[in-house]
């Protein structure tokens, strides 16, 4: 197996634990999918869906939809979600650089927190521009990294051992500037905006408890801290309470993130 499918292959395991956070980021989905702003009966596909909270709030918009996640458990989750509502979604396991889908598929292709995790962002700009139609709508969120997700990300980032070469950060899908060097000529009518969820933990030790069991970035490092290093672990544990902390207020984190829009040219 090669690097980066050795890449895609971690962190399918590790994100097969996530579905607790639905919560958290189906506060989010109600905002990315105003943002996008399809019509009523839009095929709309989900990309990196999770456990398909855009999938299942678009839906309620009138949207007709797909989702599609690395993650066998993802997904299985997904079809739960759809099942205990009565609603219409079809889910496959698949990968946002390599779709299963035909060109021009989607009249709107959206990503919550998802594609954000593709290891070569110009792979997958491709892809989901190529299975979206002439017109159609690309809309994501994304977390930025001034703020608490990003910054943690990067917290990370000095504990872990570096990722393969080629892999981009998740964040950088959060700075406009780079953002609108990856879709460049390919869409018109290029837009930002930013919003926050409070997503509800009793403490900072509570937020971290959680995460490090259920966030797939997250999962890899502390076992492998637990396993190498424990008091690099300890400190690790440490400074990620503080940095809660400093989201941290009425029982909830802020968590600040960015959205982007466009129409494929």
């Amino acid at each position: 197996m090669d690097a980066i499918a050795q890449f895609k292959e971690n962190a399918r395991q590790g994100w097969a634990s996530f579905a607790p956070f639905e919560m958290v980021t189906g506060l989010a989905s109600p905002s990315l999918v105003r943002w996008a702003g399809f019509a009523r009966g839009a095929h709309v596909l989900d990309v990196g869906c999770g456990t398909g909270v855009v999938a299942l709030t678009a839906a309620r918009a009138g949207a007709k939809v797909s989702g599609l996640d690395l993650t066998p458990e993802l997904i299985a989750r997904a079809k739960e979600n759809f099942a205990l509502t009565h609603t219409e979604g079809d889910f496959q396991v698949g990968d946002v650089e390599e779709m299963p889908f035909a060109d021009g598929t989607f009249d709107a292709v959206l990503s919550q927190f998802g594609h954000m995790f593709a290891p070569r962002p110009d792979v997958a700009v491709r892809e989901m521009l190529r299975v979206l139609k002439p017109g159609g709508i690309i809309a994501f969120a994304t977390w930025p990294p001034d703020v608490f997700t990003g910054r943690m990300f990067a917290m990370q980032g000095r504990y872990a051992p570096p990722p393969p070469p080629g892999v981009s950060p998740p964040v950088q899908w959060g700075e406009p500037t780079i953002v609108r060097e990856r879709l460049g000529d390919k869409v018109k009518s290029l837009t930002f905006d930013r919003n926050r969820v409070h997503a509800p933990i009793l403490s900072p030790q509570h937020m971290r408890a959680m995460m490090e069991v259920n966030v797939g970035p997250l999962v890899k490092l502390v076992a492998g801290l637990g396993a190498s290093d424990p008091a690099k672990l300890a400190t690790f544990r440490r400074e990620l309470e503080e940095l809660i902390g400093e989201y941290f207020v009425d029982n909830y984190v802020r968590q600040d993130f960015l959205l982007t829009r466009a129409i494929k040219a």
